[in-house]
């Protein structure tokens, strides 16, 4: 991969981090997306040493505000000329309903948005790059997960998996959405499914979830073995020309039957953009 440009956000801890090394470790240079700085400057040191030579970045934005978003998307897509893969990784679960600084539900703006938006600020460099890839984390969750078109934001009831499974539901109708209109781009789009793995996700999820987390953590896999799907799908020839599909374990698998849902797939494409141009 030396040459080539990845974007990744989520990229300083968990499998966004083992990802983002293995990857300079195959000569890519690295353009993280963080909120924290002191975390990014650790993970930096990291990339240094994986890939010595190359400059890698990083960029400083909060995904959960959808100007923000566009705001970073904006100053990268102007610092450079290709971008090879977009890696939208970063995401969160949270007991308790909360707000995102435009006023949507929190797990919707941080897990869904922030790819959504983040995915058009960045598509003219991405259709510029011959082969550009863009892999968005989904998860197994999704199967639990309920589009309610009539209440996106949880207002009527909230249940912390819950959302987050809706969320991870709207990362693949995302990207079966995306894959259709970049056909005849040469971009692809796929999303994955990691497995449950032993990070930092959930240690802030608040409540039961929270006190939970730390066993469903004895039996969950390693990062690594959590980001190679991510790998494989940044770089692997085998994938060149895949697009629209749902992996885990590096192979493509059929997700829920709500997530094969093409019509929900346009709708939530349009609801997204009605709610990107009001708040952003």
């Amino acid at each position: 991969m030396r040459g080539q440009v990845v974007v990744i956000t989520g990229g300083t801890s968990g499998i966004g981090e083992v990802a983002a090394e293995a990857l300079a470790g195959r000569g890519a240079r690295i353009v993280l997306i963080a909120r924290d700085g002191a975390r990014a400057a650790q993970t930096l040191e990291k990339l240094r040493a994986a890939c010595p030579g190359v400059s890698h970045s990083v960029h400083l934005a909060d995904l959960a505000s959808i100007a923000d978003t566009r705001r970073v998307g904006a100053e990268i897509a102007a610092a450079e000329p290709r971008i090879d893969a977009l890696i939208n990784n970063a995401g969160a679960l949270f007991s308790r309903r909360q707000t995102s600084p435009d006023g949507l539900e929190l797990t919707f703006a941080l897990n869904h948005m922030a790819y959504f938006v983040l995915t058009q600020a960045l598509t003219a460099r991405l259709t510029a790059t011959p082969g550009a890839r863009i892999i968005s984390t989904a998860s197994n969750a999704h199967s639990a997960g309920r589009l309610d078109f009539d209440d996106l934001q949880s207002t009527k009831r909230y249940a912390g998996f819950r959302a987050y499974g809706t969320s991870k539901l709207c990362n693949i109708l995302f990207t079966r959405e995306l894959a259709r209109r970049l056909s005849g781009t040469g971009v692809t789009a796929n999303c994955l499914h990691p497995g449950f793995v032993a990070t930092r996700f959930g240690d802030q999820a608040g409540g039961l979830t929270q006190a939970l987390i730390p066993l469903a953590k004895l039996v969950a896999v390693t990062p690594k073995q959590g980001a190679d799907t991510i790998v494989y799908l940044a770089s692997s020839p085998d994938v060149a020309g895949v697009t629209g599909q749902y992996f885990y374990k590096s192979k493509a698998i059929a997700p829920s039957a709500a997530a094969q849902d093409d019509a929900a797939a346009a709708r939530l494409w349009a609801a997204s953009e009605a709610i990107a141009a009001v708040v952003g």
